[in-house]
């Protein structure tokens, strides 16, 4: 990996890989989480306003040369970061990056088709809806909190996004679309030098003023502990899901945590799995994760079943996560080191695209000030034993928010 800070502020990060392709990334401290209390989904709105026109090219121009010199390309808001990530062939390399660096940084945010857009990002909401795990989770995070963001969509809602004027757009970008923001990563086998010239070609005059920003929703707060269900049409199974926040776990406790994860809940050989469904049989689908990305660190348990078994698949998971806070002798240094050496190769796995390793370090590279920290997560974890682990869980597993979607019959 190599990495450069430019003159305007702008860190670039590289890694180079063999091949004919190149990905890259260019990702902001522009997500969710910075909106202000009446900007609910402006983030989102601004992520597709950027692709309406520059001062040298039309939205249609875009999309024409989008499809020429892309094999993938795409845009994404979440809580903590914006990010615009593309691949093409190397020997693209100048003309395509020319042409996303042209969208992000002169972009004109035209009248013409904006109500447009906003019909289609409202339509997007709507299909938003259309996922049960997605519906599941957005409901529990709405439950759970009273001020965080996360306890609204991160896309808004249909008023808020139908409320934003042009104004509206302009000033968000121009307030967060900095320099100083900005995190963008190459993987290719391009040389170093001269990816450093082309960004520096396109990003190097580039400077905006800096902007008092107003205070934002709070990052954290505690969750409100409990059951809480929702009835919905047109469905068969049940979903259930808890969260158990981790925004109070340091790096040290956050590794114990990843070990847990890979024994509790991850795979066909994890506890989760065995206990509740190859043993009893009560779901298809059930996993423990991680989220530990800025503004949203929490710890998550996810479950598909039938109506019929809920409260018995709630009730087993409860035992499942009782015993194992108590349950001295499982986490010995052997165990340890097979748990490590599956969330490396996961980890590995996940970054085997160029195009998932260069959209992987711009987001760390937002989200935790370095994208070094992509390994970093992951190295050392043999250092990690079971005293800590114990610890850990007993520090996080305690009063949940639960969320459970129930078929209407």
């Amino acid at each position: 990996m190599e990495n450069l800070i430019m003159k305007n502020g702008i860190k670039i990060v590289y890694e180079k890989v063999a091949g004919d392709i190149t990905s890259f990334s260019m990702a902001f401290d522009a997500g969710a989480i910075v909106e202000e209390k009446n900007q609910l989904g402006l983030a989102h709105v601004v992520e597709h306003m950027v692709f309406k026109g520059t001062k040298t090219k039309s939205e249609e121009e875009i999309n024409k040369l989008c499809d020429e010199y892309f094999g993938f390309n795409n845009a994404m808001t979440n809580y903590p970061y914006v990010v615009y990530y593309a691949t093409c062939l190397s020997e693209d390399f100048h003309n395509a990056f020319q042409l996303y660096s042209d969208i992000v940084i002169n972009p004109i945010f035209p009248e013409e088709g904006f109500k447009e857009e906003i019909d289609v990002i409202c339509q997007e909401l709507r299909e938003w809806k259309d996922d049960v795990a997605q519906f599941c989770e957005d409901e529990l995070f709405y439950n759970s909190f009273n001020n965080r963001r996360i306890k609204d969509l991160i896309i808004g809602t249909e008023e808020s996004v139908r409320s934003f004027k042009r104004e509206n757009v302009v000033e968000f970008y121009n307030k967060h679309y900095i320099p100083e923001n900005c995190v963008i990563s190459v993987v290719s086998s391009l040389d170093f030098e001269y990816i450093v010239k082309e960004i520096e070609d396109a990003f190097g005059k580039w400077e905006q003023g800096i902007y008092e920003i107003e205070e934002s929703i709070p990052l954290y707060e505690d969750n409100n502990s409990g059951t809480f269900v929702k009835l919905k049409k047109d469905i068969e199974t049940a979903k259930i899901q808890y969260i158990f926040p981790i925004n109070n776990l340091n790096d040290e406790e956050i590794k114990a945590l990843r070990v847990f994860n890979a024994y509790f809940g991850e795979g066909t050989s994890s506890l989760l799995y065995q206990k509740i469904r190859t043993e009893k049989g009560l779901a298809y689908d059930i996993a423990s994760s991680i989220k530990n990305e800025r503004g949203i660190r929490l710890f998550t348990i996810y479950v598909g079943t039938s109506k019929d078994k809920i409260n018995q698949t709630i009730n087993l998971i409860n035992q499942q996560i009782q015993d194992v806070k108590d349950c001295k002798g499982v986490f010995a240094e052997d165990k340890i080191k097979k748990l490590c050496k599956s969330i490396k190769l996961k980890r590995s796995l996940g970054l085997e695209q160029s195009i998932r390793l260069s959209l992987n370090l711009a987001v760390y590279g937002v989200m935790y000030g370095e994208s070094s920290s992509l390994y970093e997560q992951v190295r050392d974890l043999e250092q990690v034993n079971e005293d800590l682990i114990l610890n850990t869980i007993n520090k996080v597993l305690n009063y949940p928010s639960i969320q459970v979607i129930e078929p209407v019959k």
